[in-house]
C-alpha cells in the first residue's frame, strides 16, 4: 500500500466519528487540493415511475407504481446520480419535486466538498421536499466519492462486511398472495410484514404456514388502543417477531412511550422520526428508530440521526420506500453501522434502471465502486 493510500484512509477513519465536522473536504484538502479547477457544477433531473412487481398494501394505502425523480450534477467530467422516491401518501410529487428543483442553483459554489454550506443552501431553498432534497444530496455525495475514487463506506472508515441482513417487505393482502409472496422470498433470513388492519392475525398465522424465519411487523401507525397495541405485541413475540415497527399514531407520545415501557419487543419510531431533531423526540417513547434517506433530506442528516441516535443507546434501522438501486445503494453505506436493515426497495420494482448494491442470500452486498458504487444498465 502507498504512503499515500495510507494517509487517505487515515485521514477518512480519524473523521469518519466527528459529527459536525465533513471528512470529505478534509480528505480533500490532505489528498487532491491542486486538481479541482473550481468550474460550477450542473444539476439535472427527470421523472422515472417505478413499477411494482405486486401490489403494495399497507394499514393506509394500495399501490402499484412509485414516482420517483431522478437527478444528475456533472462536475469536473465526473457525474453524481441522485434519487427522490415519493410514494404519493407522503406529499411529494414528480411535479412538487419538479418545481424545488428548478429554484435549485448549484453553480453558485465552487467546491462540492463544501456539503454543510451546500446542503444548508438547499434546506433552505423552501420548506418540506424532503425526498427532492435527498435527491442533491445523494447525487453530490457521490460526486465527491468519485472526485475521491472511492466509495463512501470507505471514506467514513465503514467494514462493509458487517452490512447487516435485510427484510424483505410482504404486504397486506389475501392469504394465497401472502404465501405466493413469502414463498418468493425464501432466501431471506427476515420478513417485514405490514400490519395494522384487521387482518392481522390471519397475516401472521398464513406466513408462519410457510416459514418459520424471524419476523419484524410495520403496523404504520395502525394500532389506535394501547392496552390492543399491547396485547398484539404479546402475540407477535409468541410467532418470533423480533421487532415492531411504528405500532400507534406518531401524535400519541404518552401511548407510545407507555407501549414501549411495557413492550417485551423493541418498538421503532418511523412516522414519528423524520429529521436530526426528531430524534431527541424519540428518546424515551420508543426503543430506536428507522432513518429513511427520502425522509431525513439525504446521506449528510442520516449520518448526523445514526451518530446522535447511537449516543443516546438507542436502536438503529435502516429503511427505504421503493426506489431503483441508486437510493438503495447510497442508503447501504450508512448500512455497516446499523442494527437492522429493510433495503429491498429496488427487489419491489421490474424496471430498476441502475446496478450497484446487491443482495444476496439476504444480505446487502456493497459494492467497491467509487461513490455510492452504482452504475447504468
Amino acid at each position: 500500500m502507498s504512503s499515500s493510500r495510507r494517509d487517505f484512509l487515515k485521514i477518512a477513519s480519524l473523521s469518519a466519528g466527528a459529527m459536525m465536522l465533513n471528512p470529505f473536504q478534509l480528505i480533500a484538502s490532505a489528498t487532491q487540493s491542486t486538481i479541482f479547477s473550481g468550474n460550477k457544477m450542473k444539476l439535472r433531473f427527470r421523472p422515472y415511475t417505478l413499477e411494482l412487481k405486486h401490489v403494495f398494501t399497507i394499514a393506509t394505502s394500495s399501490r402499484t407504481t412509485t414516482p420517483v425523480m431522478l437527478t444528475e450534477i456533472d462536475y469536473e467530467g465526473f457525474t453524481g446520480y441522485g434519487e427522490a422516491s415519493m410514494p404519493p401518501y407522503l406529499g411529494e410529487s414528480q411535479e412538487s419535486a419538479a418545481a424545488f428543483l428548478s429554484k435549485v442553483d448549484l453553480g453558485q459554489f465552487n467546491d462540492p466538498f463544501d456539503l454543510e454550506t451546500i446542503l444548508a443552501y438547499i434546506d433552505g431553498v423552501a420548506p418540506g421536499n424532503p425526498a427532492a432534497k435527498a435527491s442533491v444530496d445523494i447525487a453530490l455525495h457521490d460526486l465527491i466519492g468519485k472526485l475521491l475514487n472511492a466509495p463512501l463506506f470507505k471514506i467514513w472508515g465503514f467494514d462493509k462486511t458487517k452490512a447487516p441482513y435485510t427484510s424483505f417487505t410482504i404486504g397486506i393482502d389475501k392469504p394465497d398472495v401472502v404465501r405466493q409472496k413469502t414463498k418468493e422470498a425464501g432466501e431471506f433470513k427476515i420478513l417485514k410484514i405490514k400490519l395494522g388492519r384487521d387482518t392481522d392475525k390471519e397475516m401472521i398465522e398464513t406466513i408462519r404456514s410457510v416459514t418459520d424465519q424471524p419476523l419484524c411487523v410495520d403496523v404504520n401507525q395502525g394500532w389506535k388502543d394501547k392496552n390492543f397495541a399491547l396485547e398484539m405485541i404479546h402475540y407477535c413475540k409468541e410467532k418470533g417477531v423480533v421487532f415492531i415497527e411504528q405500532p400507534m399514531p406518531k401524535e400519541d407520545l404518552d401511548g407510545n412511550a407507555w407501549l414501549t415501557e411495557r413492550s417485551p419487543l423493541p418498538t421503532i419510531g418511523d412516522e414519528a422520526v423524520q429529521r436530526l431533531p426528531d430524534v431527541m423526540k424519540a428518546h424515551k417513547v420508543y426503543s430506536g428508530i428507522n432513518i429513511k434517506l427520502m425522509k431525513s433530506t439525504g446521506l449528510r442528516e442520516a449520518h448526523k440521526m445514526l451518530t446522535l441516535a447511537r449516543a443516546l443507546d438507542m436502536k438503529v434501522m435502516l429503511g427505504c420506500m421503493t426506489e431503483t438501486s441508486c437510493a438503495i445503494s447510497a442508503a447501504a453505506q450508512l448500512s455497516p453501522m446499523v442494527d437492522w436493515a429493510d433495503l429491498d426497495g429496488a427487489l419491489l420494482i421490474s424496471n430498476d434502471i441502475y446496478r450497484g448494491t446487491e443482495v444476496i442470500d439476504g444480505k446487502v452486498i456493497l459494492s467497491d465502486g467509487p461513490g455510492i458504487g452504482i452504475k447504468k444498465i
